[in-house]
């Protein structure tokens, strides 16, 4: 079972930047991926970006060029770093793992982008 906790959510204004962290409870390398996933009001939960263990990175048509995901591996650590946000980009933002086809999620963090 992998615990994930995530933090750096907040409010910024459109245009700004803002990063997000996911501490898990295992060590990323032994997870398969791990991944950001976000839920706006009134929407579905969305995939917005994910890391391998290999290091492969994939993103959203809607957030590349402007999110990128990182991991601290010492740490056991993923990062989305947002910047040029906009208001749509408004959502809860929940890390994901996924280890031996289980997925993991953690309880989300808050982003609102205001106009």
């Amino acid at each position: 079972q992998v615990h994930l906790v995530e933090s750096g959510g907040g409010l910024v204004q459109a245009g700004g930047s803002l990063g997000l962290s996911c501490v898990a409870s295992a060590s990323v390398l032994r997870i398969n991926a791990m991944r950001w996933y976000r839920q706006g009001p009134g929407k579905q939960r969305e995939f917005v970006a994910g890391i391998a263990s290999g290091g492969f990175t994939t993103y959203a048509d809607f957030v590349k060029g402007r999110f990128i995901i990182s991991r601290d591996n010492a740490k056991n650590t993923v990062f989305l770093q947002m910047n040029s946000l906009k208001p749509e980009d408004t959502a809860v933002y929940h890390c994901n793992a996924l280890l031996n086809g289980a997925n993991y999620w953690g309880k989300g963090t808050l982003v609102t982008v205001s106009t």
